[in-house]
């Protein structure tokens, strides 16, 4: 239902963070019935002028004209752009966990008399936006009970229930699984053809040629193009516009030497924390040798968080057992400190809520693992900033000053913070989950060249990651994982995509 209509026009917008221009003489115009996909490196800008347009950054606290439906608006909160119809879904959802997905959809908007919920109607209409956006679980449910894939879902049905008009995605598949991924798509279609505009900022490429209507790039603050998308623009073109550059190889060229293992597991096993009765993972063995990088592959539920996370500290999970060798001597990786003093690091999959202390700055965050600047239990505060600036300049962190909160950086720089603070322990084997998950192409091929780097030094890297491209581009060899065992593995030159997909998809007997 796409029309020449122009909806929404920024113009000229332009917004200053402690004399940072984070958006420089931005303009943006979206059609009515359109998928409108915005792309650009993290840092670009694009998360802080949806921002400035649903009233997060209010009217006044930044420059140019924001015209919604032939009007001029100046909205002072969110509030005050839901009412017009335009509604915000952030990356990290702004779901209520323990509330239930009815209350959810309508905080802030209840159906009431005289001051009265009146839950019958509540839940009835709930159900009906439930049953609109596909998702089949009583409105009565609590959101903690959900997984990522629907709590997005119940984020698009309060929306709706708002009378939307203009929908903003940020990374809505970021942390969705192909399946989801795959309905959250189709649902965004269906509302597109009932003239609902939508404007997405994602990273997956694929998705956008797949489901954009036209599309703008923004870089370091700047517009630099707006483009139809059934004109053909292709991936590399996207990338061309987002990185001011071509980038011929997405993976950086990687030799590989491995020495003797470094990393060995042996028959580990794993249970479920609550359900006790229920493995998690299933005598699972694997080794990752000195120079060595080599990827875990498996379906979402297969069990590769899991398995890094009881191997680290015990993280995750009850009845743990196996064996974990670090340089061929058994080592107890039962707490996270025993883990550490191991020579084992792990930088998680979520790193905001795990990974990261985002009231803290920089510094800390970098050297909160392991403080080895103490002397009598006093940090040496000169050497600690020295050490930091040199992690900072090594790994490009783009952060005016290591004093900054790492909550101000961009998710890419967020991610090398997080890299930088277990390098910064000296690990023997570090384990990284999704690195590049909600990261841009240009800084994903920085994190490549990290993960080389420690490899080239010597490290043993275990990368766990749901892109199978991304595993065949910086891996030496490849564990499969299904149901919690591991069902094969593939040297570089023999993996493709069939086959480990194959591989991810048996049950049964462990499979050397």
């Amino acid at each position: 239902m796409q029309t020449n209509e122009i909806i929404l026009r920024m113009q000229s917008i332009t917004k200053e963070f402690s004399g940072v221009r984070a958006l420089d003489d931005v303009n943006l115009e979206v059609r009515r019935g359109e998928i409108h996909a915005i792309c650009g490196e993290n840092g670009a800008g694009k998360s802080t002028l949806m921002n400035v347009l649903s009233g997060v950054y209010p009217d006044g606290t930044f420059e140019g004209t924001i015209e919604y439906l032939g009007e001029r608006c100046r909205f002072k909160n969110i509030k005050d752009s839901e009412r017009v119809g335009i509604v915000i879904i952030h990356q990290e959802l702004a779901l209520s966990p323990y509330l239930s997905v009815a209350e959810n959809i309508f905080l802030g908007s209840e159906i009431s008399r005289a001051g009265i919920i009146n839950w019958d109607e509540t839940n009835r209409k709930a159900a009906d936006l439930l049953e609109k956006v596909g998702l089949d679980v009583d409105p009565g449910t609590l959101v903690v009970d959900l997984g990522v894939g629907r709590q997005q879902l119940v984020e698009i049905a309060k929306a709706l229930s708002k009378d939307v008009k203009l929908l903003i995605l940020d990374e809505p598949t970021a942390a969705l699984n192909d399946e989801d991924s795959a309905h959250l798509l189709g649902l965004m279609r269906s509302l597109r053809d009932e003239g609902v505009s939508m404007v997405i900022i994602s990273h997956k490429l694929n998705e956008i040629e797949d489901i954009a209507d036209s599309i703008t790039v923004i870089r370091d603050g700047k517009t630099v193009a707006t483009r139809d998308m059934h004109e053909g623009v292709t991936e590399d073109e996207i990338i061309r516009m987002m990185v001011g550059r071509d980038l011929t190889n997405r993976y950086p060229e990687h030799e590989s030497h491995p020495g003797e293992p470094v990393l060995e597991i042996e028959d580990w096993s794993v249970y479920h924390p609550i359900d006790t009765q229920r493995a998690v993972v299933k005598n699972a063995s694997l080794d990752v040798k000195a120079g060595e990088i080599v990827g875990l592959a498996g379906l979402m539920g297969a069990g590769r968080t899991e398995l890094a996370m009881s191997l680290f500290g015990h993280s995750y999970g009850t009845k743990i057992s196996g064996t974990v060798r670090m340089h061929g001597k058994a080592v107890d990786t039962s707490t996270v400190g025993k883990a550490i003093a191991a020579g084992l690091a792990y930088v998680p999959e979520d790193r905001k809520s795990l990974g990261l202390n985002l009231i803290q700055d920089v510094k800390k965050n970098i050297t909160s693992a392991a403080l080895k600047l103490a002397q009598w239990g006093i940090v040496d505060g000169h050497g600690e900033e020295s050490t930091v600036e040199r992690y900072r300049k090594g790994l490009r962190i783009k952060t005016a000053s290591v004093a900054d909160p790492v909550a101000s950086l961009s998710g890419g720089n967020q991610q090398k913070v997080v890299l930088a603070k277990w390098m910064f322990t000296d690990p023997r084997a570090l384990i990284l989950d999704e690195p590049t998950r909600g990261i841009d192409v240009g800084a994903k091929f920085e994190i490549y060249q990290i993960i080389q780097q420690l490899a080239g030094n010597g490290g043993a890297v275990l990368v766990i990651s749901s892109e199978l491209p991304e595993l065949l581009g910086i891996c030496d060899r490849i564990y499969t994982l299904s149901a919690g065992r591991i069902t094969g593995c593939l040297a570089r030159e023999d993996a493709t995509q069939e086959n480990l997909m194959h591989l991810m998809t048996l049950e049964g007997e462990n499979h050397e």
